[in-house]
C-alpha cells in the first residue's frame, strides 16, 4: 500500500507532463494544443478525485509502521543498489478538463471522414439512438462485473439469452454461447475443440486459405501454442479428412464468393473431422445457414449488428454449435433455471472457465467474453426484428449486385457469380493503387487482393452518394435506378438462398420503435 500511495504522488500527478506532450508533439509533427495553467490553479485536479488514500491514512499507515515520511520508508525498505538518488523530473500536471482538451485535440488528428469498404468482417453500421442511449451508454450496462451476479443482473443475462437465440436460429444449430473475444480467436477457439473431440489422437488442424487473413494469423499463433500443425490450402482439394482433427472455411470467403460446402462437410464429418464455418449473421438472413449444409461449428463476428467500427474494436464475437459439443465449447452459456420460490430465473448454466473449475479441464481462459457488445447485438436484433434484418440484408445484397452490374459495364472483371455484399474485381486499363487513390481522394477505403484487383465490401450505410462515387472511380458515372432494376432481376446466390424461417421468439417480433425498447 506504501508503494501504491508513493506511486501516486510522484507518478499519478505527473499523467500528462508538457515536456512529454511536446516530444510527442515533434514526434508527429503536431502543434501544441492546450496549457496547463500554473498561476490561476485549476479545481478540477485528478488527485483531487483519485479514490485512494488521503493524506491522514497516509499519516496514520506511517505512524503505525514508524516512520515520520514517505521518504523514510522508502529509504529503509528499497535496496540500495535498486534506488534512484537522482532528482526527479517533474512538471505541472494537467487537470481533468485539459486534458480532455488535450486528448479530443489528438484525437481529432485521426482522419475519420471516410466510408470503409474493406470488408474482412469488418462492416458500417446504423447504431439505433436507442440502443445508444439506453445501453451503451448506460453505467447499469457497461458496469463490468455485474453479470457475475445473477440475482442483480437478471434483465442482461435475459439479453445474453437473446442474444444466443439470435445465433442459433441464424446459423442453424441448437447450442451457442454469450459470446467470445473476436471472430479470429473464435476459430482459434475451435481448434482446441477439434483436438479434444479427436483425443488428441490428431494434430492436423486445416484452414481454407481464403478466410480473413488476421483469422489465419490468430488461428496459427493459437495452434502453435496447443503443439497442432495448421495446414492452410484451398478446401475444393482437400482429400486427406482423415487426416486433420478439424476443418474450416469462410461463408462468405474473404473475397467475397459464397460458395456451398455441403458435400465438403459430409466428407469431413464422415473422416469425424470436425466441421467449422467462419460466417457472417447479416448474410446468414438471406443465405443458407451453415448448420443446414452440415457445419458443426459455426463462429463470427456481430459487429455489423449494431456494433460501431471503433477503429476495428472491440466487437463480440459468436460461436455456436452441435449439441454433442456443448461440454467443450469455451465461454459461458446462459440458461433457464428456478429460483428457490420456483419462479423461472436465468444463470449462467455452463460456463468451464479456468476460474471455476480445474485449469486444465477448463475449455477457456478467464477472459472469454463481450457481454456488452453480444448485448448491443441482441437489442439490434430486437429492434428491427426478422423482416428488418431481412430487408437490410436483401439491401446490401442488392447494392453489391448493383456494384458487381455496374463495374462489368465499365469493362471491368468481376471475379465471383455468387456473392453476398463483397465483390472482386479485375480492373483494366488501370492500376489497384490506381483506383485506391481515386476513391481516398473522394473519401472512401477499399481492399486491395493484388496489383490490379480490389474488393468492395458493402454494408447498410453505403447509399446512392457512396455507390455513384466507387463507380465514378473506375471510369464513370452511372443511372442508379436502371442499375438497381438489373440487380433485383440477377441471382447471386448460386442457389444458396436462405428458405428456413428465423427469431420467431416473440421478443424479437414485438419491439420495434423507440417507445416499445424503453
Amino acid at each position: 500500500i506504501f508503494f501504491r500511495v508513493l506511486f501516486q504522488r510522484k507518478m499519478f500527478s505527473r499523467v500528462a507532463k508538457r515536456a512529454a506532450i511536446r516530444r510527442r508533439n515533434q514526434v508527429f509533427g503536431l502543434a501544441a494544443r492546450c496549457s496547463v495553467s500554473t498561476v490561476f490553479k485549476a479545481q478540477d485536479t485528478f488527485t483531487r478525485r483519485h479514490i485512494g488514500p488521503q493524506e491522514s491514512d497516509v499519516e496514520a499507515m506511517l505512524k503505525v509502521v514508524g516512520a515520520p515520511t514517505l521518504d523514510a520508508l522508502t529509504n529503509k525498505v528499497v535496496p540500495d543498489p535498486i534506488k534512484f538518488e537522482g532528482a526527479l523530473w517533474e512538471e505541472p500536471a494537467m487537470s481533468e478538463s485539459e486534458l480532455l482538451a488535450d486528448l479530443k485535440g489528438l484525437g481529432g488528428q485521426n482522419k475519420y471522414n471516410y466510408k470503409s469498404f474493406i470488408g474482412q468482417g469488418y462492416y458500417g453500421t446504423k447504431v439505433p439512438s436507442v440502443v445508444v442511449r439506453n445501453l451503451l451508454e448506460s453505467p447499469g450496462w457497461y458496469t463490468s462485473y455485474t453479470p457475475y451476479q445473477a440475482e442483480i443482473a437478471q434483465g442482461r443475462l435475459e439479453s445474453l439469452l437473446n442474444y444466443q437465440t439470435m445465433v442459433m436460429d441464424l446459423t442453424g444449430l441448437p447450442v451457442a454461447n454469450a459470446s467470445l473475444l473476436d471472430e479470429a480467436t473464435a476459430v482459434g477457439e475451435t481448434i482446441g475443440m477439434a483436438l479434444t473431440q479427436a483425443k488428441f489422437k490428431k494434430n492436423k488442424f486445416f484452414i481454407d486459405s481464403r478466410m480473413h487473413p488476421q483469422t489465419i494469423a490468430v488461428a496459427q499463433t493459437r495452434a502453435d501454442g496447443m503443439g497442432a500443425e495448421l495446414i492452410v490450402g484451398e478446401w475444393e482439394k482437400v482429400d486427406n479428412f482423415g487426416d486433420y482433427a478439424g476443418v474450416a472455411v469462410q461463408y462468405p470467403d474473404t473475397n467475397g464468393a459464397v460458395n456451398d460446402y455441403t458435400d465438403f462437410f459430409a466428407k469431413a464429418k464422415a473422416a469425424k473431422s470436425l466441421t467449422v464455418c467462419a460466417t457472417d449473421l447479416l448474410a446468414l438472413c438471406s443465405l443458407k445457414p451453415p448448420g443446414e449444409m452440415g457445419a458443426e461449428v459455426a463462429v463470427g463476428s456481430a459487429q455489423r449488428f449494431g456494433v460501431p467500427l471503433g477503429y476495428g474494436g472491440p466487437h463480440a464475437a459468436f460461436l455456436s454449435c452441435i449439441d454433442s459439443l456443448k461440454r467443450i465449447i469455451p465461454g459461458r452459456i446462459i440458461g433457464i433455471s428456478k429460483d428457490v420460490h420456483g419462479n423461472p430465473a436465468l444463470r449462467m448454466a455452463l460456463q468451464t472457465r479456468e476460474q471455476h473449475i480445474k485449469r486444465e479441464k477448463a475449455t477457456s481462459n478467464i477472459c472469454t467474453a463481450q457481454a456488452l457488445l453480444a448485448n448491443m447485438a441482441a437489442m439490434y436484433a430486437v429492434y428491427h426484428g426478422p423482416e428488418g434484418l431481412r430487408n437490410i440484408s436483401s439491401e446490401a445484397h442488392i447494392k453489391a449486385k448493383a456494384l458487381a452490374v455496374g463495374m462489368t459495364e465499365l469493362g471491368h472483371t468481376v471475379l465471383h457469380s455468387t456473392f453476398f455484399d463483397t465483390i472482386s474485381i479485375q480492373l483494366k486499363s488501370m492500376s489497384a493503387d490506381d483506383y485506391m487513390k481515386k476513391a481516398v481522394a473522394k473519401g472512401y477505403n477499399v481492399r486491395k487482393l493484388s496489383e490490379t484487383t480490389i474488393s468492395i465490401a458493402l454494408d447498410e450505410t453505403a447509399d446512392d452518394v457512396d455507390m455513384q462515387a466507387l463507380l465514378e472511380c473506375a471510369g464513370g458515372a452511372m443511372a442508379l435506378s436502371e442499375l438497381r432494376v438489373k440487380a433485383e432481376a440477377m441471382d447471386a446466390t448460386g442457389g444458396l438462398g436462405r428458405t428456413s424461417s428465423f427469431l420467431t421468439h416473440p421478443v424479437f417480433n414485438t419491439y420495434h420503435c423507440e417507445m416499445e425498447m424503453q
